[in-house]
């Protein structure tokens, strides 16, 4: 990569590449052009929120025209830090401008940015090579049909093909979801076979604790399975039935609030004449924010009455969740593999790192995720920068910056801004963490992917706007061939993939509960199992998959070609989005790529074992 001054992403000029555990040296050289005439280089560093700290760069030699600076430092302290050179002469200054590039400035820029992480920060070597499926516990697969219902207030759903229930009632809510398809533990042990010949290596199971609504986010009873999924036995059989097959199972915690329908709250008197809501002696009084100024008596969770907000410093809810038989202890005892947590941008880093060590005591092979949409090294939230990314909070995220980015290129987004939000995550994110992020398409709480792809925007219409519309016939085929090129990149760039049930079928829907409907065991779409189940077998086989670099070869036009580093492995993967074909240079030969198609070229790094193999 040729560079003017400096390039956060050339190890020319920074090494080593991205963000760095505390201790270790990081070499910054600055490239100054003679006609910039005499200049004395200092590089100001300023950890977050602290005052910026100029350090003297030292003359480092001359090319043809060219001085040429260095200057190394070992952070000693995790954290976020940000960088900029100044020249010393007429107030000039080196700042980032796009693709890492530094820009000669006379005014304020924008800074780089040094993520320094915890020196002994280690995620699941497991996961890094494997492939994630989401279930939606309810949508999923039936394995008891016709069974009854455990409570009188839910509608059991015979047809597992009609449309999810959303329009209203007299009450608030309505039907919106209080109709359940019967999906259980059973259905998902049945179908262990199917993810396995798939390529799952990882099952992420939306909430199974007993809840009064379909996407159970309103927990009722933390430590019970919900009753129409099954016992915390037949849990426990499913887990051990998974890990035959080589597949683990995380499940979803919901930290940030309760149902309000609960063993602890109890408003709506379900169970019998305690709960936090009835009882000012109850147990679990101490774990709400009762107070007349909320209109509901109560905080709520974004104003949802029927969700009681959780105040996580509570000693006892602490204890609940992260002690001895408490919510981690019990499930990952049971055999789960770790927790996805839920909004993990609004629950306190105090309380995620103690949910860690609850989880890290299981072993340092079971996964800790957390929801955040944004970056989640400059996350800020409630006036603090969020630390959890740094070593002693989660393992990883859910890599949202990646699925914007796949979207935005397959739907004809400008591939410079794809290559540049892709490459400002892998600079920010610690490896550990990066290497075990989780990237998807859909989830439960976006359109699927096949609709955000080819569907009409929503644009923030109404459900019954969104009721029934399917992408025309016409469109599908364009549809289908954009939905694996973004799952190819998912499968390719850093971190882990995940397939959101019933993608691999093209189901289509905008958000919920349309997004949620029941997996079609019926369907005969087999364009897209093929090829997933060949790049899943593709990451477990390539170790350039297994944490390995990522260069950006070409971003122009329709074309983003990149290249993953391994160990003993190079892959090239060329996506071609366009509607010609196209010749792209890859390991000194030219490889041809068909209109919205892509190709996955793999090379062992000693030159006496070269192999070849391409995906269409």
């Amino acid at each position: 990569m040729s560079h003017t001054y400096y390039n956060s992403l050339d190890t020319a000029c920074k090494t080593p590449f991205g963000a760095v555990p505390a201790g270790q040296e990081v070499t910054f050289r600055l490239t100054v052009p003679e006609s910039l005439g005499y200049v004395d280089p200092h590089l100001v560093l300023t950890k977050d929120r602290e005052a910026p700290v100029h350090y003297r760069m030292e003359f480092a030699g001359q090319t043809p025209q060219q001085n040429h600076f260095t200057f190394t430092i070992a952070p000693t302290t995790p954290g976020l830090y940000f960088y900029h050179f100044d020249l010393y002469t007429d107030f000039r200054r080196i700042y980032r401008d796009a693709g890492g590039e530094g820009v000669l400035s006379w005014t304020d820029g924008t800074d780089w940015q040094l993520t320094v992480y915890e020196p002994d920060f280690k995620t699941p070597d497991w996961i890094k090579n494997g492939t994630m499926y989401q279930i939606f516990p309810d949508r999923f697969c039936e394995g008891k049909p016709g069974k009854p219902m455990p409570f009188a207030d839910r509608i059991y759903r015979e047809d597992k093909t009609g449309e999810p229930y959303f329009w209203p009632t007299e009450q608030q809510e309505g039907y919106l979801n209080m109709d359940y398809y019967g999906g259980d533990f059973a259905g998902i042990q049945q179908k262990l076979p199917y993810l396995c010949d798939l390529g799952v290596s990882c099952i992420y199971l939306n909430p199974i604790f007993e809840a009064h609504a379909n996407h159970r986010y309103n927990t009722a009873n933390y430590l019970k399975a919900d009753p129409l999924l099954g016992t915390n036995e037949e849990f426990a059989a499913l887990c051990a039935a998974a890990a035959k097959e080589g597949i683990r199972i995380i499940l979803d915690g919901v930290f940030s609030h309760t149902g309000s329908d609960s063993v602890y709250f109890n408003r709506e008197g379900r169970y019998g004449p305690g709960g936090a809501y009835r009882d000012r002696n109850s147990p679990y009084r101490s774990w709400y924010d009762f107070d007349s100024g909320y209109p509901s008596g109560y905080r709520c969770w974004w104003g949802f009455e029927t969700l009681p907000e959780v105040q996580e410093d509570s000693p006892s809810y602490i204890d609940f969740v992260c002690g001895k038989g408490g919510v981690i202890d019990t499930w990952l005892g049971l055999g789960a593999s770790g927790f996805r947590l839920d909004v993990a941008d609004e629950l306190p880093d105090a309380f995620i790192e103690r949910i860690r060590q609850a989880v890290k005591a299981h072993g340092e092979d079971k996964l800790l995720i957390g929801e955040v949409w944004e970056d989640a090294t400059t996350k800020e939230a409630f006036g603090r920068r969020r630390t959890y990314l740094r070593g002693k909070g989660l393992d990883a995220v859910m890599n949202y910056p990646f699925r914007n980015a796949a979207l935005s290129f397959v739907t004809g987004g400008d591939v410079h801004a794809v290559a540049e939000q892709i490459l400002s995550i892998c600079e920010n994110y610690p490896a550990p963490a990066l290497n075990c992020a989780m990237n998807f398409l859909s989830t439960h709480d976006t359109e699927r992917a096949i609709t955000a792809i080819a569907g009409e925007p929503a644009n923030g219409r109404d459900r019954y706007w969104q009721s029934g519309r399917r992408i025309p016939a016409k469109k599908m085929d364009d549809a289908m061939r954009k939905l694996l090129l973004g799952y190819a990149m998912i499968f390719t760039l850093p971190g882990v993939p995940c397939i959101y049930y019933g993608d691999e079928i093209a189901m289509q829907g905008y958000r919920d509960p349309f997004n949620r409907a029941f997996f079609d065991w019926n369907s005969t779409e087999q364009r897209l199992r093929g090829p997933l189940k060949t790049l899943a077998h593709l990451r477990k086989g390539c170790d350039a998959f297994d944490g390995g670099r990522l260069e950006i070869v070409r971003a122009d036009t329709d074309v983003l070609h990149y290249r993953r580093i391994g160990k003993t492995q190079t892959a090239e993967i060329i996506l071609n989005r366009g509607p010609h074909l196209i010749a792209e240079l890859a390991f000194g030969k030219y490889a041809e790529v068909n209109p919205g198609g892509f190709t996955v070229l793999v090379e062992e790094n000693h030159p006496e074992h070269v192999g070849y193999f391409s995906i269409y």
